[in-house]
């Protein structure tokens, strides 16, 4: 039993530094694939056309994104500061409950990285839920990015900015369809912002922060007198979320179905992570459950000899006897 704990021990010490730089590996290159997605030209847009004089696209134009009832930096501010703030006081106060109980049986223990490193419950924990809805954000942000550059879907106040020449482009009726790239006669940047709404980025950034801080507060936070507390905050995150969805669509920033889809990105996404990746946020398998597992896949089988009944052997003669 000591020489396989021993052996285990080797093989952590050896696949640990390797699993934590390939996650690094990982997360750096989400991050960069993020942000050639954001903020540089490497994938265009797809151009859609569009009907003149299209009612879907006539809506007046709300102004720059800074003037929105939830701008993005309010918005941005919250989907990385609450989730983080709330994540840290949770498991600081998990860890500070566990030992003034005494409750070792449901703590995870202390992982020994080396000669001389340990790693402690609390900081591993707080490490792993934090990096992990770190990458789930940047994952939302590749998601919803890419469905704006294929699309290409036209926001609902894209003529206001294109301000298309009907008269040079030849719109006699309603059902003409107009496809080229240089009809609009806008400033380009606004015009390029316009044609990037389906997934609504807002819309899926905000229901998968809050989907994540629901599940997480739903499945830490167990002690008494909770019951009503812990639904009416995570249905206040989900609200405030779903708020946020409802403003793009009234500022006319956003289709129903854009933030319908950014609502769908975000929740599955969310879901994954948590159930898949972090397991609802429950600790490792005590030890000596893993223990008394291998003590009962080691143990050797019995093999009892078979004993021949009397009425069994009578049975056989008599059948002998009549053939």
């Amino acid at each position: 039993m000591i020489t396989n704990s021993r052996h285990s021990s080797q093989r952590n010490h050896i696949a640990l530094p390797f699993f934590t730089l390939l996650e690094m590996v990982i997360m750096a290159g989400t991050v960069m694939l993020a942000y050639y997605f954001e903020y540089t030209d490497t994938f265009a847009v797809n151009v859609q056309g569009f009907f003149c004089y299209e009612g879907a696209y006539r809506k007046p134009y709300p102004g720059p994104e800074d003037s929105s009832a939830v701008p993005p930096v309010l918005l941005y501010s919250l989907t990385a500061g609450v989730p983080v703030l709330v994540i840290i006081v949770g498991e600081t106060a998990v860890f500070c409950l566990q030992l003034a109980t005494k409750d070792f049986e449901n703590q995870e223990k202390t992982i020994l990285t080396g000669d001389c490193c340990y790693i402690n419950p609390l900081v591993r924990r707080t490490i792993r839920f934090l990096g992990i809805y770190a990458f789930g954000l940047f994952a939302t942000d590749i998601f919803v990015n890419a469905g704006q550059v294929v699309t290409g879907n036209l926001a609902p106040h894209f003529l206001a900015l294109c301000k298309p020449n009907y008269t040079a482009l030849g719109c006699k009726q309603y059902t003409q369809f107009i496809s080229s790239a240089h009809a609009c006669t806008g400033n380009p940047d606004l015009i390029m912002k316009a044609r990037k709404t389906f997934p609504s980025k807002e819309a899926a950034l905000s229901i998968y922060a809050a989907m994540y801080l629901a599940m997480y507060i739903t499945s830490t936070v167990k002690a008494r007198g909770t019951r009503l507390a812990k639904p009416v905050l995570c249905l206040g995150l989900m609200c405030l979320a779903f708020l946020t969805g409802i403003n793009r669509v009234a500022e006319y920033r956003n289709h129903w179905s854009d933030v319908i889809a950014g609502f769908i990105i975000g929740i599955s996404i969310a879901v994954f992570l948590v159930v898949c990746v972090v397991n609802n946020f429950r600790g490792r398998q005590p030890e000596h459950e893993h223990s008394h597992m291998d003590n009962l896949a080691q143990m050797p089988m019995i093999s009892i000899p078979r004993v021949e009944s009397p009425l069994e052997k009578n049975h056989i003669t008599a059948f002998a006897e009549v053939t």
